[in-house]
């Protein structure tokens, strides 16, 4: 937002807060522009860049065993009840621990069910983070499965804005060739993005330094890739070395 603000400030752009289910169809539908969202989302219609993927934890109450380690595996939680939410972001082929009697709507909910000290939760670190309360905590879940988030845009909307978006997430300067900056006279309507309530504070990951959108490869500018103002075959200047001494 302050880099959006400081290179286009003409440009009002929107931060639109809604559940990872949601982020895909508020795009397709163009109620934003562009969005950070959990991967996968439909290639079909959507253009991604992965950013990162998070850490998974297993959210606690703070008096429980698992607190007095840094981290655990699925097995250790295997006589454990894990509540399982209906918007659970994971991909999981089986989930660990014993299931509940039925399963939370949403995991707000299931936060408030491990207050009450009826169940475990796993999610990523970020949604443990949005729920925090202070009578819980969270530990690593070493092999469970984790959540990626990407920048994602509808494939036939990659606008001039959503380029400089673009470019600003990935880390752009303003003097990239592709980090396009809009004139200050010039008026423009309003940008939207979407901003997934799943995102926000998590451990991160970096992701590769190259990503795939629709074909075509697109460079992070994450430390420049030229060298030295002098570089190969410049001019060389006229102090002499020293003469070699004989034998």
């Amino acid at each position: 937002m302050r880099i959006w603000n400081e290179r286009l400030p003409d440009v009002p752009l929107q931060l639109l807060a809604v559940s990872a289910a949601e982020a895909g169809d508020v795009l397709r539908d163009g109620g934003a522009d562009a969005g950070l969202v959990r991967l996968p989302v439909d290639r079909t219609v959507l253009s991604a860049i992965p950013l990162y993927t998070e850490t998974t934890v297993v959210v606690i109450p703070k008096d429980h065993v698992v607190a007095a380690v840094e981290e655990v595996s699925a097995e250790d939680l295997a006589d454990e009840i894990v509540l399982h939410p209906l918007d659970d972001v994971l991909d999981w082929e089986r989930p660990p621990g014993l299931p509940a009697f039925e399963r939370p709507a949403t995991t707000a909910d299931a936060v408030e069910l491990v207050a009450a000290g009826i169940g475990l939760l796993v999610v990523p670190q970020s949604l443990a983070r949005l729920h925090h309360r202070k009578d819980l905590t969270y530990r690593t879940v070493t092999d469970a499965p984790q959540s990626g988030v990407a920048l994602s845009w509808p494939e036939d909307a990659t606008t001039d804005l959503v380029e400089d978006f673009i470019g600003i997430v990935r880390g752009r300067t303003v003097n990239s060739t592709r980090g396009r900056q809009q004139p200050a006279a010039q008026s423009k309507p309003a940008a939207k993005a979407a901003r997934s309530t799943a995102g926000g504070g998590a451990q991160r990951k970096p992701a590769a330094g190259r990503s795939s959108s629709s074909g075509k490869t697109r460079r992070s500018a994450s430390g420049g890739g030229s060298g030295g103002s002098g570089g190969s075959g410049g001019s060389r200047s006229g102090r002499r070395g020293k003469p070699r001494r004989r034998s």
